[in-house]
């Protein structure tokens, strides 16, 4: 049979199962092999915070899904073209996001009376006409799976298991992806285990040659890789993009790394990529909670290292004692919170951008600590290095605010040069000839920064601690205008940071605009999808984000005064806008979710359009 292949230019994918069905492999594994082809791509993994959620229920669906193109994009979509639903809840959890005249293929071996009634199906949605509005291939993966494996030496359970590798080969057939990297993560994965090894493999090469051969599928797919500028690039997520970040400051700055850290998530994979690399420096401690982890960073930064401690938002609470400390003792250290939905422990696995008040003002008395926020995933190398540079240069611990989407969300990542990075090199106190006695909180006049002292260096004994300093000198002090003159120049020194950064950069092209949309983290990609299609529209809107939260960039009020109407979208309650309120005076219009999940294009698109129509 003769199969037809038609051009596309994009598609959206989502993989939705059990979360023990593997789709969040499947789906990273179809990402890996698109980001070799060469294609822009974007994914929003999603799963339930429990190990293993209760099976065949709506808060056990795990999902991934991927958007890519042969064009630039810049979200993971707002609704997927295909959804592979491997049992009924996963229909069903999913169904909400998806357009009529979508494709949906179903495992229909899953499909029996108990599992739907489970879900809270009265009736077969796979031949009541339920789905009629929608293009269905009724698929059964398991059975088919478990019969392609007849040969293997292996339990039928785990040839079930295999189902998920078998769904790999079928989509990868009809969207024409590469095999050669799934093939050799299967052998390096099972690379003790040859049964399993060779029925992994055997279930993905079963699933594209059902696509090759069946006449359900009488079309394939292929879009072509993406033009996008020259260079190297490897998919990354955000949270791998923060690691290397990391090493990257590190390096440049010439200081060995410690990262003092308790597992949470969404943030625990940092700890866990670090640990690998003790040959570029970086020491890895698992403390046994926050305090202790933070305390430790602490302890490394005083000794003469990079002091860095990753979290979400509980441990934020749990540090803030430790964050004070930094910002007494005026030493450098990073603070990496992977934000999270909350209060409490909230939604672990989904995304949340309401720990921004905290990080500016969650420690007790005057104690300011300049606030970054990464885009986009592979944005977290830059924005780790930048914190690197910011807490180093000016002797400051720096929160860095990412959050679970990006995460663990990914995209294309273009391999820097490496000598076009910054110097960060440390200059630390020495020891001068006639000097009596050692002034550690004696200023730069430049930056403010106090001098860092290495521990044991002769002639630069010095006391540390919570108790407020005396200027210059550093003893112990409770003078009221001494503390007035600390607290004023600790302020100043965050204040002044001001002028090392960039100017806000607006982009609007027609240079007309009334309205501009102002984000910041991770809304980047959902905000400027929802300007293109606004624009593509005829509509004229200007956007701009903001990577530096604390201290904001100098032109920031002029921005905001020049246009009539500023929305600014967040995934809280509008606590950047409060902000913005209250320092610069101007009445901006807040749109707010708090649902675990990014913005739509869609959505914002029609805000907006609605704003723009306003005015």
């Amino acid at each position: 049979m003769t199969k037809q292949v038609q051009q596309i230019d994009r598609v959206i994918i989502r993989f939705a199962g059990d979360s023990g069905d593997g789709m969040q492999l499947t789906g990273d594994r179809f990402t890996q092999e698109t980001a070799s082809f060469g294609n822009d791509l974007s994914t929003l993994p999603n799963f339930p915070a429990e190990i293993r959620a209760p099976a065949g229920t709506l808060p056990g669906v795990s999902s991934f899904q991927l958007h890519f193109a042969d064009h630039d994009i810049m979200t993971p979509g707002d609704a997927p073209n295909v959804l592979v639903a491997m049992n009924p809840a996963a229909l069903k959890a999913n169904m909400e996001d998806v357009p009529r005249g979508a494709t949906i293929i179903v495992n229909t071996d899953e499909f029996t009376k108990r599992s739907m009634a489970k879900v809270g199906y009265d009736s077969d949605p796979l031949s009541d006409g339920s789905l009629s509005e929608y293009k269905v291939s009724q698929v059964p993966l398991t059975s088919m799976t478990v019969k392609a494996l007849e040969e293997f030496d292996i339990s039928k359970k785990d040839a079930q298991r295999a189902k998920n590798m078998f769904a790999l080969g079928l989509l990868s057939w009809m969207y024409n992806r590469p095999t050669e990297g799934t093939l050799g993560f299967l052998k390096s994965k099972f690379a003790g285990k040859p049964e399993i090894l060779a029925a992994n493999v055997a279930a993905f090469e079963a699933g594209w040659n059902f696509g090759e051969t069946t006449e359900d599928f009488a079309v394939s797919y292929e879009i072509k890789p993406a033009t996008l500028p020259e260079g190297t690039y490897r998919n990354i997520t955000g949270n791998l993009a923060i690691s290397y970040g990391l090493i990257a400051g590190s390096q440049l700055s010439g200081l060995p790394m410690f990262l003092g850290s308790y597992p949470i998530t969404p943030a625990s994979d940092i700890l866990h990529e670090l640990s690998k690399h003790k040959h570029m420096g970086v020491r890895t401690f698992q403390a046994e909670d926050e305090i202790a982890g933070v305390g430790a960073a602490l302890g490394a930064a005083f000794g003469g290292s990079l002091g860095v401690t990753t979290t979400s938002g509980p441990g934020m609470v749990l540090k803030a004692e430790s964050l004070g400390l930094a910002v007494m003792t005026e030493l450098p250290l990073l603070v990496i919170d992977v934000q999270r939905a909350g209060p409490s422990t909230g939604m672990p696995t989904k995304t949340e951008q309401a720990d921004l008040l905290m990080a500016m003002f969650g420690r007790n008395g005057e104690s300011p600590v300049p606030v970054v926020a990464p885009q986009s995933p592979s944005d977290c190398f830059d924005i780790a290095i930048e914190a690197t540079r910011i807490a180093t240069k000016y002797r400051t611990p720096v929160i860095v605010l990412s959050d679970g989407y990006l995460a663990n969300g990914s995209e294309p990542w273009r391999i820097p040069d490496v000598a076009g990075l910054p110097d960060l090199t440390v200059d630390f106190a020495a020891a001068s000839d006639g000097q009596s006695e050692f002034r550690p909180y004696d200023r730069d006049p430049e930056t403010l920064a106090r001098p860092w002292a290495v521990p044991g260096t002769a002639g630069l004994e010095h006391r540390i601690g919570g108790i407020e300093k005396s200027d210059g000198t550093g003893n112990i002090s409770y003078s009221p205008s001494n503390h007035d003159l600390m607290v004023r120049s600790r302020q100043a020194k965050v204040d002044g940071i001001a002028r090392d950064i960039p100017e806000l950069e607006v982009d609007d092209p027609t240079g007309d605009a009334d309205v501009l949309i102002l984000g910041w983290g991770g809304t980047y990609g959902s905000i400027g999808a929802g300007v293109r299609r606004v624009r593509r529209a005829g509509g004229k809107v200007a956007q701009a984000h903001l990577r530096h939260l604390n201290p904001f960039p100098e032109n920031l009020g002029e921005v905001l005064r020049s246009y009539d109407r500023v929305i600014v979208p967040e995934i809280n309650l509008g606590q950047l806008g409060t902000l913005l309120r209250s320092k610069y005076l101007v009445d901006v219009i807040g749109y707010t979710k708090v649902r675990g999940l990014p913005f739509k294009a869609e959505e914002l698109a029609g805000v907006i359009q609605e704003v723009i129509d306003r005015v």
